[in-house]
């Protein structure tokens, strides 16, 4: 299993979660804010006083063959949009 990271702009949040909602292979997600911190973001003016970039950070698990498909379909759909991802191996992952 692997667990797949989207980090994305406020103004990309709901066209992915719709984006999301429609792939046969994703069973679920979580989503949750976070703030991006640093010279790699670009930033607001209000954002570089501040010292971060609010962003909306999605997890999902999946097969590797299965992420690999929605990373191809991903970078196709969202060019240029400023998301950025990243792609983990899942050493254990359950329900209790």
């Amino acid at each position: 299993m692997m667990l797949l990271t989207i980090i994305a702009p406020p103004k990309m949040e709901e066209p992915l979660v719709d984006w999301l909602l429609m792939q046969p292979d994703i069973k679920g997600f979580t989503s949750q804010v976070a703030y991006g911190h640093g010279s790699g973001h670009e930033m607001s003016l209000a954002e570089q006083v501040s010292g971060r970039r609010r962003q909306v950070t999605f997890w999902i698990e999946l097969e590797k063959i299965k992420a690999e498909s929605i990373l191809v379909d991903l970078k196709q759909v969202f060019l240029g949009t400023g998301l950025h991802y990243w792609l983990l191996p899942l050493s254990e992952s359950g329900s209790v």
